[in-house]
């Protein structure tokens, strides 16, 4: 079933497994948040069983461009264009969240972007990126780093 994530009442509906389950709620709430102050989109996830796809194009790229596999279980994910750049989204058990943002136009940015939740280690996939801190009202202090896609998905 999809759900509307609710950033103003910030809930684990469909991230209960996670061992940070309170701090992961609360950076995919921030990660509504901003779609909908930036773009008013409202910003809906399913489980990962419903989201296969979109969960392929994003382990997809990671493998090609650098030959990681993420370890954790992905618990749910969303898959969604806004202007002319295609967003992806998987919020995995460990607390760890993966977004890719493709722009569709040539010359666009492209990128894969990770963020920690708080209280969360560094997953040893990721251990050769450098992950700067940032302060969240919704979710306390969030680890991120990110790395550009070269190539074309």
């Amino acid at each position: 079933m999809s759900y509307v994530v609710d950033f103003e009442n910030v809930s684990t509906v469909g991230l209960e497994s996670s061992p940070v389950a309170e701090a992961l709620a609360g950076l995919r709430a921030n990660e509504a948040r901003y779609f909908k102050n930036k773009y008013n989109h409202e910003f809906t996830v399913e489980p990962a069983g419903k989201a296969k796809a979109t969960i392929d194009w994003v382990s997809g790229i990671l493998d090609q461009e650098r030959g990681i596999v993420i370890s954790s279980r992905p618990l749910e994910a969303t898959g969604f264009q806004v202007e002319d750049i295609r967003m992806a989204y998987v919020f995995y058990e460990s607390g760890l969240s993966i977004n890719v943002m493709y722009t569709l136009g040539d010359g666009g940015k492209r990128a894969v972007g990770f963020k920690l939740s708080d209280g969360m280690d560094i997953p040893e996939e990721l251990s050769a990126f450098k992950f700067a801190r940032q302060k969240s009202k919704l979710a306390g202090t969030i680890r991120g780093s990110y790395f550009v896609i070269k190539g074309e998905y």
